[in-house]
């Protein structure tokens, strides 16, 4: 008998982080679970250049088709939210308006089950082009948005716009109203933000196995 032709390959899944600090913790992380391809892609800081880095991965095989996840470090806007807690956005915000994101209840509860005892926050992630602080936080807060972070909508927006996939962003907080640094790309009193980065890519591929699955 013939051999049965091999199914085509899974979609893959692209992880998007701005910063090297983010990328050694995603690249240091545990591995188990994947399904398929995965490639974690540093784009560097500001919408700007997240848009330009994921346009450009995502315009060549194999990753036309990928599934993305826009992660790494933001700062909180809500009152009460500290170091390490975890975001997980249920759309995206920027100048050019909103991405909803997919899976957002399967990401909260695999995050939990990940990362046990953090505090996971969901609602609208908004996207800045400059660190955010102080007064700042209150406006954009009392706009809804609970964090905030210079990349993850511009990385959804230019992942929708060059077809459609799923999309989700997922974001420790490094920087909160109460624990403000001196600069966002910094983890001095976010050592905890680094190690709960560390541990987020089982919920990643678990959100991922779960979006090739087919829908009923």
């Amino acid at each position: 008998m013939g051999r049965t032709p091999a199914g085509p390959d899974p979609a893959p899944l692209l992880i998007a982080c701005a910063l090297g600090i983010e990328h050694l913790a995603l690249r240091t992380g545990d591995r188990g679970g994947s399904h398929g391809r995965v490639t974690v892609l540093r784009t560097g800081m500001g919408p700007k250049n997240a848009e330009r880095a994921v346009i450009d991965a995502l315009g060549k095989e194999p990753m036309r088709h990928a599934a993305v996840v826009a992660t790494g470090f933001c700062a909180g806007l809500a009152p009460g939210m500290h170091p390490g807690d975890l975001v997980v956005a249920d759309e995206t915000r920027d100048v050019h308006g909103r991405t909803p994101c997919v899976g957002t209840e399967l990401l909260v509860k695999e995050l939990m089950r990940a990362v046990p005892g953090r505090t996971v926050h969901t609602g609208p992630l908004t996207g800045s082009d400059h660190v955010v602080r102080g007064n700042e936080r209150a406006d954009l807060l009392a706009t809804g948005a609970i964090a905030v972070d210079m990349e993850s909508a511009a990385t959804l927006h230019s992942a929708t716009r060059a077809g459609q996939r799923p999309v989700a962003a997922v974001r420790v907080v490094v920087d909160a109203p109460q624990h403000e640094l001196v600069r966002i790309g910094t983890v001095r009193g976010g050592i905890s933000a680094f190690r709960v980065l560390r541990a987020v890519l089982p919920a990643f591929f678990e959100w991922h196995r779960s979006s090739l699955l087919p829908r009923r």
